[in-house]
Protein backbone atom coordinates (compact mmCIF):
# COMPACT_ATOMS: atom_id res chain seq x y z
CA UNK A 1 0.00 0.00 0.00
CA UNK A 2 1.34 3.21 -1.05
CA UNK A 3 1.87 6.30 1.54
CA UNK A 4 0.90 10.09 0.87
CA UNK A 5 1.64 12.83 3.34
CA UNK A 6 -0.89 15.21 4.12
CA UNK A 7 1.09 18.01 2.88
CA UNK A 8 2.50 15.66 -0.74
CA UNK A 9 -1.64 15.38 -0.96
CA UNK A 10 -1.50 19.44 -0.42
CA UNK A 11 0.68 20.37 -3.00
CA UNK A 12 0.30 17.61 -6.28
CA UNK A 13 -3.27 17.44 -5.55
CA UNK A 14 -4.86 14.46 -7.39
CA UNK A 15 -1.91 13.49 -9.31
CA UNK A 16 -0.58 12.22 -5.88
CA UNK A 17 -3.36 10.24 -5.56
CA UNK A 18 -2.54 8.75 -9.63
CA UNK A 19 0.47 8.33 -8.61
CA UNK A 20 0.21 6.44 -5.66
CA UNK A 21 -3.02 4.31 -7.43
CA UNK A 22 -0.98 3.71 -10.18
CA UNK A 23 0.14 -0.09 -8.97
CA UNK A 24 -1.75 -0.60 -5.92
CA UNK A 25 -5.05 -0.37 -5.31
CA UNK A 26 -5.36 1.60 -2.17
CA UNK A 27 -3.10 4.03 -0.89
CA UNK A 28 -2.57 5.84 3.12
CA UNK A 29 -2.49 9.25 3.46
CA UNK A 30 -0.89 10.72 6.49
CA UNK A 31 -0.84 13.53 8.61
CA UNK A 32 1.51 14.23 10.89
CA UNK A 33 3.43 11.03 10.12
CA UNK A 34 0.24 9.05 11.17
CA UNK A 35 -2.06 7.12 9.37
CA UNK A 36 -5.33 8.67 8.76
CA UNK A 37 -6.85 7.94 5.87
CA UNK A 38 -7.18 5.39 2.82
CA UNK A 39 -8.01 6.38 -0.66
CA UNK A 40 -8.71 3.95 -3.26
CA UNK A 41 -10.08 3.48 -6.83
CA UNK A 42 -14.03 3.75 -7.12
CA UNK A 43 -13.84 0.31 -8.85
CA UNK A 44 -12.00 -1.40 -5.99
CA UNK A 45 -14.82 0.77 -3.74
CA UNK A 46 -17.74 -0.83 -5.05
CA UNK A 47 -16.19 -3.94 -5.40
CA UNK A 48 -15.54 -3.60 -1.49
CA UNK A 49 -19.38 -2.41 -1.11
CA UNK A 50 -20.45 -5.38 -2.99
CA UNK A 51 -18.51 -7.81 -0.83
CA UNK A 52 -19.84 -6.10 2.08
CA UNK A 53 -23.32 -6.42 0.95
CA UNK A 54 -22.91 -9.85 0.01
CA UNK A 55 -21.31 -10.62 3.42
CA UNK A 56 -25.07 -8.79 5.03
CA UNK A 57 -27.11 -11.69 3.17
CA UNK A 58 -25.53 -14.26 4.03
CA UNK A 59 -25.61 -13.65 7.61
CA UNK A 60 -29.09 -12.47 7.11
CA UNK A 61 -30.16 -15.82 5.67
CA UNK A 62 -28.44 -17.67 8.18
CA UNK A 63 -29.88 -16.09 11.13
CA UNK A 64 -33.63 -16.80 8.92
CA UNK A 65 -32.07 -20.65 8.91
CA UNK A 66 -31.52 -20.47 12.51
CA UNK A 67 -34.90 -18.82 13.00
CA UNK A 68 -33.00 -15.90 14.86
CA UNK A 69 -35.75 -13.09 14.11
CA UNK A 70 -38.84 -11.57 15.17
CA UNK A 71 -42.47 -10.77 13.79
CA UNK A 72 -43.70 -8.04 14.89
CA UNK A 73 -45.73 -4.52 13.82
CA UNK A 74 -44.01 -1.56 13.47
CA UNK A 75 -45.48 -0.44 16.31
CA UNK A 76 -44.02 -3.11 18.13
CA UNK A 77 -40.55 -3.12 16.56
CA UNK A 78 -40.06 0.86 17.53
CA UNK A 79 -41.35 0.01 21.02
CA UNK A 80 -39.03 -2.65 21.48
CA UNK A 81 -35.81 -0.61 19.83
CA UNK A 82 -37.09 2.19 22.37
CA UNK A 83 -36.76 -0.20 25.50
CA UNK A 84 -33.71 -1.41 24.13
CA UNK A 85 -32.45 1.76 23.93
CA UNK A 86 -33.64 3.16 27.50
CA UNK A 87 -31.50 -0.17 29.05
CA UNK A 88 -28.33 0.68 27.00
CA UNK A 89 -28.70 4.26 28.68
CA UNK A 90 -28.48 2.76 32.23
Amino acid sequence: MSDITANELKTRGVSALEAALDNETEAVISVRGKPRFVVMDIAHYEQLREMEIYSAWQEARAAEARGDYVIETAEEHITRLQKESAADDV
